[in-house]
């Protein structure tokens, strides 16, 4: 399986060589590093990763963790809370016939502090929360060796289907143009466009779209934009903001 794990700015270097580690055990081989807060090659990092030290200098570094995430078809966040506005953390193997029917799948990990921040969920089509006991906080290489487990070595029936995914390049460039086509068209405004998108998101995510149908759907969007510039032109309608008291999210 093309899998990646991502760590988003990790501060620790040996739980980056752990977490390296942990996934040569489990036959994981794309490290992915977003923003990292410390040296990932220090020696710290490559005494903790031991057989798995080339996998470890192996790894991408990108700044942000859309760009760690364009080539992906489905990307899995790890959480241990719920969060207002964004669907509730699933099982692992609940997710697992998922992850593996993708072609490129990518496991996202968050600070070792706080872990993923709402923004970085809302760039995963569904979250995962490993259970635990009463005491719930894992250490970052102890996740990583779970949620690899479940999705390369737990075993499950093989999927009936298989099914390539838009990129997450491609998802994000469409829910830009959303957000943009919401404003023009008076459906949302500054003060409600996060939440709005937040629930479009989800919905959109859900449905696994297709490269060919999120470019159907931008298709669209490009029509409404065409529409609403040539009436404006004309001189015979305005875009009106929505009502106050109304929330088109809702």
């Amino acid at each position: 399986m093309n899998l990646a794990v991502v760590l988003v700015s990790p501060k620790t270097p040996g739980n980056v060589g752990a977490a390296a580690r942990a996934m040569l055990n489990m036959g994981a081989g794309d490290l992915r590093i977003v923003a990292p807060r410390c040296d990932v090659l220090d020696s710290q990092a490559v005494a903790m990763a031991v057989h798995a030290a080339d996998l470890l200098r192996s790894a991408r570094v990108y700044p942000t963790l859309q760009e760690a995430l364009a080539d992906r078809d489905v990307s899995v966040g790890t959480t241990a809370r719920l969060r207002a506005d964004l669907p509730a953390p699933r099982h692992p193997a609940q997710v697992r016939p998922l992850v593996r029917a993708a072609a490129a799948p990518a496991l996202v990990f968050g600070p070792e502090e706080t872990g993923l921040i709402n923004s970085d969920l809302e760039q995963c089509q569904v979250s995962i929360r490993i259970p635990t006991g009463d005491y719930a906080s894992l250490n970052l290489a102890q996740a990583v060796l779970l949620v690899c487990y479940e999705f390369l070595q737990a075993q499950d029936d093989v999927p009936e289907w298989t099914r390539k995914t838009a990129t997450r390049e491609e998802m994000e460039a469409m829910y830009g143009h959303l957000h943009e086509t919401m404003h023009l068209i008076g459906y949302t405004d500054a003060v409600r466009a996060r939440h709005t998108l937040r629930l479009w998101r989800s919905m959109l995510d859900r449905a696994l779209m297709s490269s060919a149908e999120s470019r159907l759907f931008r298709g669209l969007l490009r029509q409404v934009q065409w529409k609403v510039a040539d009436a404006a032109a004309r001189g015979t309608a305005a875009p009106r903001p929505a009502p106050p008291n109304e929330d088109p999210g809702e």
